[in-house]
């Protein structure tokens, strides 16, 4: 049982190690251009969600900015596909 949990966490790191990178580079990103246009701020990061505090008026524009940040952050075999959701609080997503 033991050998099998080993087994199984050798087969997830790699996975969960380039997820990991692939969603600090997207978080740079995401804040250069958030900044660069004065649209919001990030406030959290939460496994493979990135968190956006914005005033209402911004936030089709985080909400695209986001998408295409963070489905565009590396060429992959695989299309990384974002989904996003808006809501005046984190209960309302």
């Amino acid at each position: 049982m033991v050998r099998e949990a080993a087994k199984r966490a050798a087969i997830n790191m790699p996975i969960q190690g380039t997820e990991a990178d692939l969603m600090k580079i997207a978080m740079l990103k995401v804040e250069k251009q958030l900044q660069a246009e004065n649209l919001g701020e990030q406030i959290l990061q939460v496994h493979d969600s990135i968190i956006v505090e914005c005033l209402v008026a911004n936030a089709e524009k985080v909400s695209q900015l986001l998408k295409a940040a963070m489905e565009s952050v590396h060429q992959l075999p695989v299309k990384l596909q974002v989904d996003v959701s808006v809501g005046k609080t984190w209960g309302e997503l």
